[in-house]
């Protein structure tokens, strides 16, 4: 995907077929992107030192546990920002989709 693209993208279509996991940047604006994942299962406990992370489920449910031991459930429509420098992990019990907004020069730690 091109940074500033005069293009019309259909997120349904982009991971309709999708099933395993993945997660790619669809858009960028400005320094953020704009990413949408596939998950069914967990992905591992992390953190990022330098922005905040958004949250935006746009199919099934999707569970984010945090460091203080809570966990948090979005559905569908739903949102939720954590924090810069949050140790948290994301999961679900059925396949999953959503969007994330964050810095693209991102760096996972953890």
């Amino acid at each position: 995907m091109k940074k500033g693209q005069l293009e019309v993208y259909n997120l349904h279509k982009l991971i309709q077929d999708q099933t395993d996991y993945t997660n790619f940047i669809v858009s960028e604006v400005n320094d953020h992107a704009l990413r949408i994942a596939v998950i069914n299962g967990e992905f591992h406990w992390h953190k990022h030192e330098d922005c905040d992370e958004l949250f935006y489920v746009l199919e099934g449910e999707l569970f984010i546990d945090l460091e203080n031991n809570e966990t948090v459930s979005l559905k569908p429509g739903e949102i939720f920002t954590i924090p810069a420098n949050t140790m948290h992990r994301t999961r679900s019990n059925e396949r999953t989709v959503n969007i994330c907004f964050e810095k693209t020069n991102n760096d996972i730690n953890g």
